[in-house]
């Protein structure tokens, strides 16, 4: 008899989400029966869900509640109670937070493989964010949450990176698109990849709202060579070396107390080696007129020379430009 009197009514049933990244709450109902006429409260951000013995019994949106037989149509018929629903009764409530889970990070730990247009073979890693949120909490209950207490973003986070690495590598392995191209097309990759993603974050009672690929970038070795590339783009020629060599020597000699003068040297050093070398090599143009004249072999060797003394050269090299020269002429 004083069990009965010590009985314990719930009248108030919320959730003030107060931890962030939690996805779904059971509220507490041990032991405890939910009064007739109790009140729900379920907030803008919020969506409530009664089950009743494991199934779902009914869905509450945003508002306040009265709990009774107009407001809980399917619970009342699963429970066969009279019009009356004047007993208590016992169901577990489970809240859902469906406000945007904002800046949750994807990446793939491990390069993938894929066929590029122009430099064949290379092995790609991918960065960026993603936004999602609840939208269906019946499938988020019967596929994800279950009858947990508590269910967080950390532990959906395998899952999702997972799916999003899985269409990563299928859209990357097409080919569609060159690897120096993605940077102009990143706008444009990002929203495939969320159209890809759509339907694989829906089965699981989820809302993708964005997906942002931040950058694609290349192995080290393959980036290094790349570099190595757009630096032999920017020097061209060995004509146009000399003339940035001889420009990068003036601008120096603005900052040097010696003024012109005491970058005389290296100006002197570049432009002649840039020149003498352009013209030495096979095909280099001559000063002046379609064939080389002895004159122009010996000044080219006295420049040459002038590059072995200030130890520019080896003599090996101006040994080696020397043959080649006189053997022009012969």
């Amino acid at each position: 008899m004083l069990d009965i009197f010590k009985k314990q009514f719930i009248e108030v049933i919320e959730w003030t989400e107060e931890t962030d990244g939690v996805l779904a709450y059971r509220f507490p109902t041990l032991d405890k029966e939910i009064q007739t006429g109790a009140q729900l409260t379920v907030r803008d951000s919020q969506m409530a869900l009664f089950v009743n013995e494991g199934n779902v019994a009914d869905c509450f949106g945003p508002g306040r509640y009265t709990l009774n037989t107009q407001n809980m149509p399917i619970l009342t018929t699963l429970m066969n109670w009279d019009k009356a629903f004047k007993s208590p009764f016992k169901s577990e409530v489970y809240f859902f937070s469906t406000r945007e889970q904002i800046d949750q990070r994807w990446g793939t730990q491990q390069p993938i493989s894929i066929r590029d247009k122009e430099f064949g073979v290379i092995r790609l890693r991918a960065f960026g964010t993603f936004s999602y949120q609840v939208e269906e909490p019946t499938t988020f209950y019967q596929k994800i949450s279950g009858s947990r207490q508590v269910y967080t973003t950390s532990e959906l986070d395998g899952q999702l990176r997972s799916m999003i690495i899985t269409q990563i590598a299928s859209k990357l392995g097409q080919a569609d698109t060159a690897f120096l191209d993605l940077a102009a097309n990143q706008q444009k990759f990002s929203e495939q990849m969320k159209s890809a993603l759509d339907l694989a974050f829906l089965q699981y009672g989820l809302q993708l709202n964005t997906f942002l690929v931040q950058s694609v970038t290349l192995p080290e070795e393959l980036q290094e060579y790349l570099d190595k590339q757009s630096q032999m783009n920017l020097v061209g020629d060995l004509k146009k070396y000399a003339n940035f060599q001889a420009a990068d020597s003036i601008k120096d000699a603005a900052n040097n107390p010696g003024g012109l003068a005491g970058a005389g040297m290296g100006l002197g050093v570049g432009a002649a080696l840039g020149q003498a070398m352009a013209q030495a090599m096979p095909g280099g143009s001559p000063a002046a007129g379609g064939s080389t004249s002895q004159e122009d072999v010996y000044d080219k060797l006295e420049k040459l020379h002038g590059l072995v003394t200030k130890g520019v050269l080896t003599q090996e090299e101006f040994d080696a430009k020397k043959a080649e020269l006189l053997k022009s002429i012969s």
